[in-house]
This record gives structure tokens, C-alpha cells and sequence, in this order.
């Protein structure tokens, strides 16, 4: 019987990639295994996140993009650290029952979902 298929990564097209990469690494403590001009991966546990250049405006759109979710152990000083970064709150953190959450858009159209478990 053949392998079954197995996750290799997720990608993501950027006008940048070492500031994608950058973002990434101090902003949510990825770690960057190769980061050139055109390609970068990082890795967060078993997570892998490849970063391409694209330069046709028409495939990074305005728009969201990709949407990631992440799971923090404090929401307030992660947004800190992903706004001096270049990202921006898409609306406020909520404070639900079950925990913080928050919307973070980042560059090329990327959006980061954070997660605080109350």
C-alpha cells in the first residue's frame, strides 16, 4: 500500500521576503531555516511556512489572503511587537468568554488570527 500524503508546508507569496521573514521570526518566534530574496521557510514546531516573492501585483491582493491562526500566552505584547513590525489590529481585541482574540492584517494582504485561552 502506497504512503498516504503528508502536510508539507503552507505558502505564501510576499513582496518582500526577508521582511516577511523578519516579521515572522521576531514577531512570533518562528525560526528561519533558509531566507534568500526570493524564498525563505521557517518553522514553528511542526509547522513549516514557506515564504515566496511574487512581483505580479495581481497575485497579492488588497484584500485577505491567507488567514493564520495562532494561539499566544499574551495577546496584548504579541500585537505590540507585531505592530511595530508593520502590522495592524483589523478591529479591536475581543475579550470573549473563552479568551482573547484578535485580528492582525500584515503586509501583502496576510491576515494573523491570535488566540489568548482564558
Amino acid at each position: 500500500m502506497a504512503a498516504a500524503a503528508s502536510f508539507r508546508w503552507i505558502l505564501q507569496l510576499h513582496k518582500d521576503v526577508p521582511k516577511a521573514a523578519r516579521f515572522y521570526s521576531e514577531g512570533l518566534d518562528f525560526m528561519v531555516n533558509v531566507c534568500t530574496l526570493r524564498w525563505a521557510e521557517l518553522h514553528s514546531g511542526p509547522l513549516k511556512l514557506g515564504l515566496m516573492q511574487s512581483t505580479d501585483d495581481h497575485v497579492l491582493q488588497k484584500g485577505y489572503s491567507s488567514l493564520l491562526s495562532f494561539t499566544v500566552t499574551d495577546i496584548n505584547s504579541t500585537v505590540t511587537k507585531l505592530m511595530a513590525l508593520g502590522a495592524e489590529l483589523d478591529g479591536p481585541i475581543k475579550y470573549e468568554i473563552h479568551g482573547k482574540v484578535a485580528a492582525m492584517r500584515c503586509m501583502d494582504g496576510h491576515v494573523l488570527g491570535l488566540y489568548e485561552p482564558a
